[in-house]
């Protein structure tokens, strides 16, 4: 590897040194640019004039308007006060209706998912109740078996001991 000598590749390098011509076209503008230059001046002029007469009518009338603001503002600040909690509150409670509206919407279809789950689970919990329902039979009949059996045993005891008994008094 060190006996390999290394490659060393030069890129020649171009210098640009047009400056300020490249910005300047070679070739004049067309007649498309031209009108549109015509048209649009006249346009942008009305329109730069007109913002120029709006704000110079909107300085004249904030100061004429000032002393009647500093005059009335013991009525004006409070106004301005209920005017804003007013809005507020009509935001809040559109804002608590679309909430609730949210909620509501939310609940209405899981109720309706859980309702469409629920024959499936219903039909489960009926055959368990019947399965037990048949089984809580069953044990009741064994029992009441067993018990009438016991019973008969009790009985067939004391009457073949009162039998035992008649036969020795004989």
């Amino acid at each position: 590897m060190a006996d390999r000598p290394h490659q060393l590749q030069v890129h020649p390098q171009h210098r640009y040194d047009a400056g300020v011509k490249s910005l300047i076209p070679q070739r004049g503008p067309s007649a498309t640019q031209i009108l549109a230059v015509i048209t649009l001046l006249p346009v942008g002029g009305t329109l730069l004039c007109l913002s120029g007469i709006t704000l110079v009518g909107t300085l004249i009338g904030l100061a004429l308007t000032t002393p009647l603001f500093i005059l009335f503002s013991p009525v004006l600040v409070p106004a301005a006060i209920t005017i804003c909690l007013a809005v507020t509150g009509f935001l809040a409670s559109g804002a608590f209706g679309l909430t609730a509206l949210t909620s509501l919407s939310w609940l209405f279809n899981w109720l309706r998912r859980a309702i469409a789950a629920m024959p499936e689970q219903f039909d489960q919990a009926k055959r368990r109740m019947q399965d037990m329902a048949v089984q809580m039979g069953q044990k009741t009949k064994e029992m009441g078996q067993t018990a009438n059996n016991d019973g008969r045993d009790e009985d067939d005891w004391h009457l073949v001991n009162a039998e035992k008994a008649t036969m020795q008094i004989c």
